[in-house]
């Protein structure tokens, strides 16, 4: 069978676009890949997330993203060391060392690292 979906990207609220690349970039280490009057996008990694222009914070404070990392400690460290603060990484029931971040507009992010010989969520 031949694999149809390749990967997802996730679109998220920003109140303020370059409020929202100056972020992801100083605080999360994304590069600004697009950036046009009421859309971006950033990239790090292989992974890829867009903003689109809201006037609604509601609409960001009620939406999150999922990111699969390598090393969760790491990530946290790197942020912290970016000015971040936010709780280190947790070992969840389902197999997953997590921590997570939400941005100045509300988004939240979750980096969830798959720790081998725990029950995980199937790739």
């Amino acid at each position: 069978m031949t694999r149809q979906i390749a990967s997802t990207i996730p679109v998220l609220a920003s109140l303020d676009i370059d409020a929202s690349i100056a972020f992801y970039g100083e605080r999360l280490g994304f590069a600004t890949a697009a950036r046009y009057d009421d859309y971006a996008i950033v990239r790090r990694d292989g992974c890829e997330i867009h903003f689109w222009l809201c006037s609604e914070r509601r609409i960001a404070e009620n939406t999150s993203c999922y990111v699969r990392v390598a090393d969760a400690q790491k990530l946290y460290e790197e942020f912290s060391r970016n000015g971040l603060q936010m709780q280190p990484p947790v070992i969840q029931p389902w197999g997953m060392k997590e921590c997570h971040v939400i941005d100045p507009h509300g988004n939240l992010l979750k980096f969830g690292e798959d720790l081998p010989g725990r029950s995980s969520p199937a790739a």
